[in-house]
């Protein structure tokens, strides 16, 4: 690893938090660079998901499509079956 490249997970994982500190607990999970959304009912989670993608916007950062999953019931996620 590069020097001062060391501690970049922990450096986005901490813009991460401050990011998204309105959603976390609440309608997301987030772990180092995996996020989460969750919502009992589609209606509300459309909103949700619509909040997530938007608040990045404001902060200049980016998701990427091509790791994005939609529309999954249940999935291993870090050793736990997420429904």
């Amino acid at each position: 690893m590069p020097f001062g490249m060391k501690n970049a997970k922990a450096t986005y994982h901490s813009l991460v938090n401050r990011v998204f500190e309105a959603q976390i607990g609440r309608n997301m999970e987030v772990y180092v660079d995996n996020m989460i959304v969750k919502r009992c009912k589609i209606d509300s989670h459309v909103v949700g998901l619509e909040e997530i993608i938007i608040t990045p916007k404001k902060y200049n950062m980016k998701l990427n499509p091509k790791k994005c999953s939609f529309r999954v019931q249940s999935r291993r996620f870090l050793g736990y079956v997420v429904e």
